[in-house]
């Protein structure tokens, strides 16, 4: 299983990646959406899990949520929002437009794990 963390911050990559060392997958990272999408577009059946930022330089996210759910070799994998942006308006947009779930920071780990498993069909509900 293999985790793409796409966010300009690199603690949050950080954070993710660990997270993800802890459900047992490897993640790679991207420092914002256009590295992301060369990513997946390499390897598109390669990733379980699109771990999003909203605010980067280069392809915000959700211009990047809006390309995988437009190609179709990429619209099947799910896709967790993780950003500061936690307006109603923001949060239904991101819905909308394909996100599969939706987070805001501040956040803590033990939640980011949670919500990653409830993305990838392993959560406990």
């Amino acid at each position: 299983m293999k985790i793409l963390a796409v966010d300009d911050s690199m603690l949050i990559r950080r954070i993710v990646a660990n997270a993800a060392s802890v459900l047992g997958a490897e993640c790679t990272g991207a420092e914002d959406g256009l590295v992301g999408l060369g990513h997946l577009e390499r390897d598109p059946t390669g990733f379980s899990l699109v771990v999003l930022d909203w605010n980067m330089p280069n392809m915000n996210g959700l211009d990047l949520l809006r390309r995988i759910r437009a190609e179709e070799a990429l619209k099947h994998i799910p896709v967790l929002m993780l950003t500061t942006e936690g307006s109603h308006h923001s949060i239904v947009t991101a819905i909308k437009a394909g996100a599969t779930a939706y987070m805001t920071k501040p956040f803590v780990e033990e939640d980011l794990q949670s919500r990653m498993l409830d993305c990838l069909g392993m959560g406990f509900d």
